[in-house]
């Protein structure tokens, strides 16, 4: 199966991207980085752009880097190179464990951030990290630079707050010491039928804060609103053993199996279903995976290492 034909060029920096792409000539022009959801689309006739821009060459939308606050990680850092960032491990490990949940080692190593979030597919993963972290996006475009929250990026699928001639160019993401991704994958796409990121900090015997990201479930990545608020004031002990490296964790879990019940009425009226799982189905999902992100996040603080 071939993609129709097309015009290519190669950018050389983000400038000589956004010159490109804002070339008013009515033309489709697209960007295009590892190329795993568009070139797919093509093939199959969903979209027939006139024209890819490559911006592979353009460096300055690589890497991670550490800020008082967390990571800068740049648009076209890959999936594979998340994983292997010690940075991105003792910072924000769900972040990490969620790019390691990105399909196969070909799209994890071709894969990129920036791409897996503006392709705004329903079950991709990584959003519900950016999500549940509270990540915000850059943006640059021929008139200056723009911020906005990871929740206001994605509007359903295939659509975002980019716009045609504009660029992702950083997520800045907040520390986010303990948290987990857990996902039920779908059997054909290795997207998420339902992927949950559980963020959590326990404070005085108690989560004192809990986020959560949703992706699978709805056509948009959610946050689980009434669960966060339910899962807060949880008892939760950690019972020291000699080693030094954390303990035995006691938690309530008909609490948070209670929380998790919660997720459902979050995303009533919204589902999304295919071929392979109904709305209905993944909504009954959800509340089990929830849980066990929740789990899987308290754990890692109970053991006081984050990855």
């Amino acid at each position: 199966m071939y993609p129709p034909a097309f015009d290519y060029r190669r950018a050389s920096s983000v400038d000589d991207a956004l010159s490109q792409l804002s070339s008013d000539d009515g033309r489709d022009v697209r960007p295009i980085a590892g190329g795993h959801g568009l070139l797919p689309a093509m093939k199959t006739g969903e979209l027939a752009p006139d024209v890819l821009v490559d911006i592979g060459n353009c460096e300055e939308l690589r890497g991670i880097e550490r800020i008082d606050e967390g990571v800068v990680v740049g648009a076209l850092t890959t999936h594979a190179e998340l994983v292997d960032s010690a940075v991105l491990r003792e910072r924000v490990p769900v972040l990490a464990q969620t790019a390691a949940a990105v399909g196969d080692v070909q799209i994890r190593t071709r894969g990129t951030i920036g791409g897996n979030l503006v392709e705004a597919d329903p079950g991709a993963d990584v959003p519900a990290a950016l999500l549940a972290t509270g990540a915000r996006i850059r943006i640059q475009g021929a008139d200056g630079h723009r911020e906005l929250r990871a929740a206001d990026v994605v509007g359903g699928p295939g659509e975002t707050a980019v716009a045609h001639d504009e660029l992702v160019t950083e997520i800045v993401v907040p520390d986010a010491a303990c948290g987990a991704y857990v996902k039920r994958t779908h059997p054909s796409r290795g997207f998420a039928m339902v992927g949950v990121a559980a963020v959590v900090e326990v404070a005085d015997g108690a989560i004192a804060t809990a986020r959560l990201g949703a992706v699978g479930a709805t056509e948009r990545p959610i946050r689980l609103r009434s669960v966060e608020e339910d899962l807060e004031g949880v008892a939760v002990d950690v019972i020291d053993d000699e080693s030094g490296e954390g303990g035995e964790l006691i938690v309530d879990e008909a609490a948070i199996e209670a929380a998790a019940g919660l997720a459902a009425g979050d995303v009533d009226g919204r589902h999304q279903g295919d071929v392979h799982a109904s709305g209905a189905f993944r909504a009954q999902l959800l509340g089990p995976t929830v849980a066990q992100a929740v789990s899987a996040a308290l754990e890692r603080a109970s053991r006081g290492e984050p990855a």
